[in-house]
């Protein structure tokens, strides 16, 4: 009866429990668990400031490319004025008016390069912005993959953790039983200590790569989705690419081409500045009445007027246009050489990290993984003591965060090595 008794409280203890963690785990199924690299690109380039700021540029160049395509850069003057004489001599008083319009009009062909100029600023913005995608989509590429290989590093220390803590537990038993030393359960703690201190550390590095990715995508940490996906190991084929296929690639990127188009702007403005040297003409035409009422006589005037650049002959506006011109084109200049220089670096790079991959699973893996299993029978048979038995367990260990961190540095490479040749990022996931 004491039993019953005591069960009827627990049970409905359950039952309460139970009802009130329904509702949290309905609400948590209902909400994204999980993140592929696809789906981060895809908020990475809806999110990016640097992609929303140069959209929002684009209305101002749209509007200097309306105002470059009107028929004339001045707008037309009109002037009106109205007089009321009165002569000696003469009875009652005159009313004189006239009206006018004035157009300017420039001389040095500037409407035209206006419109180079304007056409080749749009070009480079809409450039830009590709660039800025293409950007975001590499940035996204690396700290999602970052996050891949933390999560990997984390499974594999928590793998070490049981692993050792297993063996720390069984030395305990065979002290106990006088079968080890003091010696030998020291050695065990200590190794499951460490095991429980690069986890800890393992989890704090997967926190901070999981900031940085939530960063990225303009998004709070808490609510970042789980990064799903595995770091996949270079085949023995060769790549996709070759080293002439990303230096041309390389030669087209949206980064280039906007550095191009912004040269021509500035080109374009640089002649607009040197043409605004020639004196606008400036026609005009007015119609008026003039005289007494019984003689008033209707009056056509004519006027053309030029302005005479003794003084002002636009030259800080020439040479402006001319520094920016040249700093255009050392910009273009630098960039596409830097640029090969460092396609080619990267291709070294990556090549070295490729084989150093391929050595790791072809060799070390698989041999540190034959050891273990050969350390665990002997030590069982009594063939080796506890202390080779832990050296193999850390050697195998060791291999595996070897690969782990050869292949974080492959993807990371070889995630910069297209973002610098302007290669499409598709990603390292599956």
């Amino acid at each position: 009866e004491k039993d019953d008794s005591m069960r009827l409280p627990v049970l409905a203890l359950a039952i309460v429990l139970g009802a009130t963690l329904l509702p949290a785990k309905a609400q948590n199924a209902t909400s994204p668990i999980a993140l592929t690299l696809d789906q981060a690109i895809r908020l990475a380039e809806t999110a990016n400031p640097e992609v929303r700021n140069r959209e929002a540029q684009l209305e101002a160049a749209e509007g200097y490319r309306r105002e470059a395509d009107a028929l004339l850069f001045n707008n037309p003057e009109l002037s009106t004025d109205r007089t009321r004489r009165r002569a000696a001599g003469i009875e009652g008083r005159a009313s004189e008016w006239s009206i006018g319009i004035a157009q300017p009009f420039e001389t040095g062909g500037q409407q035209a390069r206006r419109r180079e100029a304007a056409s080749a600023s749009l070009d480079a913005l809409r450039a830009e912005i590709d660039e800025a995608r293409r950007q975001a989509r590499a940035d996204v590429t690396l700290r999602f993959n970052a996050v891949l290989a933390a999560q990997r590093r984390v499974r594999l220390e928590q793998r070490s953790v049981e692993l050792f803590d297993g063996t720390a537990q069984a030395v305990a038993k065979r002290r106990i039983a006088g079968e080890d030393t003091r010696l030998d359960a020291n050695v065990a703690l200590i190794e499951a200590e460490r095991a429980r201190n690069a986890l800890a550390v393992s989890t704090e590095q997967l926190l901070d790569a999981r900031v940085e990715l939530a960063t990225v995508l303009q998004m709070s940490p808490a609510t970042l989705p789980d990064a799903v996906g595995e770091l996949t190991a270079p085949a023995g084929e060769p790549l996709p690419y070759g080293l002439e296929q990303l230096l041309m690639s390389a030669q087209s990127q949206p980064r280039l081409r906007a550095l191009a188009a912004r040269e021509d702007a500035a080109r374009a403005k640089y002649g607009v500045e040197r043409a605004s040297r020639y004196p606008d003409v400036t026609v005009g035409i007015n119609v008026g009445r003039e005289g007494p009422a019984d003689g008033r006589e209707r009056v056509t005037t004519l006027s053309v007027s030029v302005p005479l650049p003794l003084f002002k002959r636009n030259d800080a506006a020439v040479g402006q246009a001319y520094s920016e011109m040249s700093q255009a084109a050392i910009e273009k200049a630098t960039v596409t050489r830097d640029g090969q220089a460092q396609v080619r670096r990267l291709w070294s790079r990556l090549e070295s990290q490729r084989d150093r991959v391929m050595r790791l699973q072809r060799a070390m893996i698989s041999a540190a993984g034959d050891n273990q299993q050969l350390a665990a029978r002997s030590r069982q048979a009594g063939q080796i003591g506890l202390l080779d038995q832990l050296v193999v367990n850390r050697q195998t260990l060791d291999a595996e965060r070897d690969l782990n961190d050869a292949l974080a540095e492959y993807h990371t490479t070889r995630i910069e090595l297209e973002n610098a040749a302007g290669w499409s990022q598709k990603g390292s996931s599956r």
